[in-house]
């Protein structure tokens, strides 16, 4: 059983910062990929960022130079640094990572989801 736990999240005003993090925990071999990804009423889930266990990152051209994501591979868990909120960047953040289980001769690979955490930005 694999379990991603987020925290960070909350009401800032316009302009503020948050720090999102998320941790994976459970029987975990190996996780790959984690990333952060958000949802605003009425919209589609859209990714924010994803960083791999060697530091590659993607993130949305719209958010860069305002949010940053980095990881610490020994506590698998992974950061998003928000800055220079804006009304519109509310929404549910979702941590998301691939996290290899298993052992021996049997691995098995497999998308997981957290529960999300609520970053409203308003005044």
């Amino acid at each position: 059983q694999v379990q991603l736990v987020e925290s960070g999240g909350g009401l800032v005003q316009p302009g503020g910062s948050l720090r999102l993090s998320c941790a994976a925990s459970g029987s975990i071999f190996r996780v790959n990929t984690m990333g952060w990804y958000r949802q605003s009423p009425g919209k589609e889930r859209e990714l924010v960022a994803s960083i791999t266990a060697g530091g590659g990152i993607i993130d949305a051209d719209s958010l860069k130079g305002r949010f940053t994501i980095s990881r610490d591979n020994a506590k698998n868990t992974v950061y998003l640094q928000m800055n220079s909120l804006k009304p519109e960047d509310t929404a549910v953040y979702y941590c998301n990572a691939f996290v290899v289980t298993g052992g021996g001769e049997h691995y098995f690979g497999m998308d997981y989801w957290g529960k999300g955490t609520l970053v409203t930005v308003s005044a």
